[in-house]
């Protein structure tokens, strides 16, 4: 664990419930029986349009038409079987006139054409047409009432998923171009991979373990932290696989309508069934899976969904080759129905790497980037302690960003150094400058940590201290563990402790008087001691008793926190934790005092350069150690 030493200015579910039933089918809507009856009127409204007019009609004698149509005013002429004729002007009028019945003209079709009028129809009529084309819009508004007819009976029958599409299956299938990961990618975390390994082995070669009578993982979950590679995992279980490979996220399952994530479900783990063997891998499965009864509203629609999920999965039968994966990094919120066996039967922990493994991580995420020849990947990989693997590939890109920003394609150990520490801190700028006087407080208050970091027995190495100001932090001293820690022992803790302290106690020495700054070192030394002396056991008053963390429950449920011990007990833990914690500020001030002019030397040539490695603070140490006992021996003599 790396101890960061930050000078900061002031401080500026229950029990699961039975499953719900499922919702009465939806009625179909009463609108849509209105569509024949508006249809038909339409229909009247255009069957009656032609008698009403716009446009002005002129009633003609049949000599007054002739001589309309000799003169070329006539544009239009329809000529039906009683002898009416009807048509349009030059001047865009209508006319209408009629043939007398002792006259038998024939000779009127071939003196309309001959004038370029354009004639409709002669002894045959257009109003059978007309009328059958007036019965068009009827015959639409049917149709559209069949057809959300039909639509509406599949909404019915398959959860919603017709019309709109919301309730269809989103999973994005890996079948025939499967990603391109390979478990020899994921750097580390051997463990695991064997684990996910066995599922891959299983579905290939079902056969070996049904002669065993081993019958396979049913579901997969992979937990950890963010950023540890449980998608990685998964992608490379996808490109091991020759099976299909569904990925979809939880969130992906849950919508603002009740019955469209188990309309999902089922649509998912149906098509699974049908390329079976096959995995199913949900990423972020706390999003549908949480406690059912751990909130003060319930939500109809995820509990539905979860409902949908454990039947699916309850009801597998071992033969059919469909496996469930998933991964979050919150398993402490999921319903306990998921991971009892038949469901999420194996858990595969995935941790924040080691030292050897971020060594190795960090090997994969160079391969296309150009290092000098000052980077140590072993040296990196031990100054990141606490990095996930999304981090170590984040760092380089920063450093690969600040090298470009120095006009450079090379990355140097400095561009890895100023990129770890704009992660740890934040960014660096002038708009947080200090004022000489706070710079030397701060001088004071970082020196008091590295001092009683290097005169303590079973502290960490310092690796650097600077006074510059960066995010929240004015000053840092860092210590970097030289091997990976995985027990405390209580003289590391007390030294800790005491290490905490020394910035403080440098300032009370120095200055004469202690300041803001030291609030986030009091803060972590607080809770440091809080630990020992209440989950540790670690204080003779209280003896060997751990009440362990008294962290906050789900609503409803049996997690709710309540504090296992009484009021006389939390006084005495009270006590404790301030008893330890001046014991560490005198133990830190008499180091300091003893080592006075080692302080001030160190303090004098951090308020020159700002920044110094551990290295170069022993180095100080050692010449004003011998400088002192010089200066004894000639006294001593004279």
């Amino acid at each position: 664990m790396m101890q960061r030493r930050h000078l900061t200015s002031p401080a500026n579910p229950g029990p699961p419930r039975d499953p719900a039933p499922k919702p009465a089918p939806t009625p179909p809507p009463t609108w849509r029986w209105w569509l024949p009856l508006v249809g038909l009127l339409a229909t009247i409204l255009l069957l009656w349009s032609p008698s009403v007019k716009t446009t002005p009609t002129v009633s003609l004698n049949y000599t007054s038409f002739l001589a309309r149509v000799e003169t070329n005013k006539v544009v239009t002429a329809s000529i039906d079987p009683n002898g009416g004729v009807t048509g349009r002007l030059k001047n865009g009028d209508n006319y209408t006139t009629q043939i007398p019945t002792v006259l038998n003209d024939a000779q009127l079709a071939p003196t309309l054409r001959a004038h370029d009028v354009s004639v409709a129809g002669v002894g045959s009529s257009s109003s059978l047409v007309s009328d059958l084309l007036s019965f068009i819009p009827l015959l639409v508004f049917v149709g559209i009432f069949i057809w959300l007819s039909r639509t509406t009976r599949r909404q019915l029958a398959g959860g919603m998923s017709g019309i709109m599409g919301i309730g269809g299956n989103k999973a994005k299938v890996y079948d025939e171009q499967r990603p391109s990961t390979r478990f020899a990618d994921v750097a580390g975390y051997e463990g695991a991979k064997r684990e996910v390994s066995e599922v891959v082995d299983f579905l290939k070669h079902p056969d070996r373990y049904t002669k065993a009578g081993a019958i396979g993982p049913r579901g997969v979950l992979m937990v950890g932290p963010p950023g540890s590679g449980k998608t990685l995992m998964a992608r490379a279980v996808a490109g091991e696989a020759e099976v299909p490979f569904f990925a979809l996220t939880g969130s992906s399952f849950v919508e603002m309508f009740v019955g469209v994530g188990a309309s999902r479900v089922r649509d998912l783990f149906a098509d699974a069934h049908k390329r079976a063997p096959s995995i199913i891998f949900i990423d972020e499965i706390d999003a549908i899976g949480q406690k059912r009864g751990g909130a003060v509203v319930s939500n109809d629609e995820r509990e539905q969904t979860l409902n949908q999920l454990l039947a699916e999965m309850d009801g597998f039968d071992a033969t059919t080759g469909v496996v469930v994966m998933a991964a979050t990094n919150r398993p402490e919120v999921l319903d306990p129905a998921l991971l009892r066996p038949g469901r999420f039967d194996r858990q595969v922990e995935i941790p924040l790497p080691n030292q050897a493994e971020r060594a190795a991580i960090l090997k994969v995420h160079v391969t296309e980037k150009h290092l000098g020849p000052d980077v140590d990947l072993d040296a990196v990989s031990r100054a990141t302690p606490g990095f996930s693997g999304a981090d170590l590939a984040n760092l380089l890109n920063e450093a690969a960003i600040v090298a470009v920003r120095h006009d450079r394609d090379v990355i140097g150990a400095a561009d890895i150094d100023e990129a770890r520490d704009r992660i740890i801190l934040g960014r660096r700028d002038g708009s947080n400058m200090l004022l000489p006087e706070e710079k030397h407080s701060v001088a004071v208050h970082e020196t008091g940590h590295a001092l009683v970091a290097v005169l303590s027995a079973h502290a960490d190495p310092v690796a650097k201290i600077t006074i510059l100001p960066a995010g929240q932090a004015l000053g840092v001293t860092e210590q970097l563990p030289a091997d990976e820690r995985h027990l405390y022992p209580e003289s590391y803790l007390r030294d800790s402790l005491a290490i905490r302290l020394g910035g403080r106690a440098s300032e009370i020495l120095v200055l004469g008087e202690a300041s803001t700054g030291a609030a986030n070192d009091l803060a972590g030394a607080t809770d440091l001691a809080v630990h020992m002396v209440r989950d540790w056991g670690l204080s003779p008053r209280l003896g060997p008793i751990g009440y362990g963390d008294q962290g906050p429950g789900y609503l409803g449920g049996n997690q709710l926190q309540s504090r296992p011990y009484s009021e006389g007990t939390q006084l005495a833990i009270d006590e404790e934790v301030s008893r330890l914690l001046a014991e560490a500020e005198e133990t830190a001030r008499g180091l300091l005092s003893t080592n006075r002019d080692v302080l001030d030397a160190v303090v004098a040539r951090l308020l020159e350069r700002e920044t110094m490695s551990g290295d170069e603070l022993i180095e100080i140490m050692r010449e004003t150690i011998a400088s002192r006992r010089t200066a004894a021996t000639v006294g001593n003599a004279s």
